[in-house]
């Protein structure tokens, strides 16, 4: 499961804007790997005044930064599209200017990530690995993704 830390400067995001970036990258995730909806996960932190530095001075302009974790084996075009689907769904669900979006990609093996309780698989294999898993696993995440 991709799992997208997104924070950002205290109380800038309002809980109707968390609502809409979570689902914005979700879809970015979707549309861009053809993953289901169900394996992007979204988690919000907040940067108190005076814990944000850039170049050893602090910061007191509003920025969000996107941390995504994702299996590897994406191509370039799907990271390049999935960059810059996140950056301008966040830009347009919180007008806040691209300037002060960044948004990183960090790719794991799917060897090494365990979610749901299962090994993750290989990209493009999503279907066979739901498929095998226990009914009440798969049933719990097609309910998140709204596909039963």
């Amino acid at each position: 499961m991709p799992t997208y830390i997104v924070s950002a400067t205290q109380n800038l995001l309002t809980p109707d804007h968390k609502r809409k970036v979570a689902k914005e990258i979700t879809h970015a995730h979707s549309q861009a790997t053809g993953a289901q909806s169900f394996f992007a996960q979204v988690t919000f932190t907040e940067i108190p005044s005076g814990s944000h530095f850039m170049g050893g001075v602090q910061i007191d302009t509003p920025q969000v930064f996107v941390h995504g974790h994702i299996r590897a084996g994406r191509t370039e075009e799907q990271k390049r599209r999935l960059l810059g689907d996140i950056t301008e769904s966040i830009h347009v669900a919180t007008s806040i200017e691209k300037r002060f979006l960044w948004t990183y990609i960090s790719e794991l093996p799917p060897t090494n990530m365990v979610e749901y309780g299962e090994v993750l698989p290989q990209p493009g294999k999503e279907a066979e690995w739901l498929e095998s898993l226990p009914p009440e696993v798969r049933d719990y995440m097609l309910k998140l993704s709204g596909d039963q």
